[in-house]
């Protein structure tokens, strides 16, 4: 199974760190953010990756290469400078990620889940871990019923971890171009073909200075596994 980390996200919250510097390069504990959840990946058994990448997106190129000194294989998805949003990302990315299901990753969180259990899940459309509502998003975004279904009808919602996996299937009546992927979910979890998880372990959205500090210290004292 092919993984594909989303990397290719401006970090306007960031800023001024993401003025010359792509998000995913920013670092914490000494490696850049994207480079732990690479390695995380590689030692659950996910070697061939795909990256997208739009702002400063050759910085990452540059950075990583072929990915050979993680012991991956990584092909790269670009997208000009202002990016296609995460549903376009993957549709533009779909040439490189095989016929099968696929893995994709945000490249802004950090988190200790167990990767390996998804290699070989069954999965519809899709299938999204969950995990529990950090404060800077109290509400959540979605449900997730007893036969291990996704909604987004309910009252005691889930923030989805922007780990998922999803099928080539899913994005098919969607043209190339800038588009989401909530809608599409939404769509898809009518007809119930989006299954998921719940993961309540550690997950951080690194979504401001503040909260890449947070990560440093913790990394700093108990490295992801």
């Amino acid at each position: 199974m092919k993984a594909m980390i989303l990397a290719a996200g401006r970090g306007e919250r960031m800023r001024p760190l993401t003025d010359h510097t792509p998000k995913p390069l920013l670092p914490a504990a000494d490696k850049p953010l994207i480079e732990h959840t690479i390695t995380q990946l590689v030692t659950a058994g996910f070697t061939d990756i795909v990256i997208n990448h739009a702002h400063l997106g050759g910085q990452i190129e540059a950075c990583l290469g072929d990915g050979r000194q993680l012991g991956a294989t990584i092909a790269y998805s670009p997208e000009g400078e202002t990016g296609l949003e995460t549903a376009g990302g993957i549709i533009n990315a779909l040439p490189l990620l095989g016929d099968g299901p696929f893995l994709v990753v945000n490249g802004d969180i950090a988190t200790d889940f167990p990767y390996a259990e998804l290699k070989n899940r069954t999965v519809d459309l899709a299938h999204l871990v969950l995990v529990n509502n950090p404060e800077h998003h109290p509400t959540g975004d979605f449900t997730l019923d007893h036969a291990g279904y996704v909604s987004d009808v309910g009252s005691e919602k889930w923030t989805f971890s922007g780990i998922g996996l999803y099928r080539a299937q899913l994005f098919s009546a969607t043209s190339p171009g800038s588009s989401k992927l909530a809608p599409l979910l939404r769509a898809a979890m009518v007809g119930k073909h989006v299954s998921g998880q719940h993961y309540s372990g550690f997950w951080m959205d690194i979504g401001t200075p503040q909260r890449l500090q947070e990560l440093d210290a913790r990394l700093r004292a108990q490295p992801l596994r």
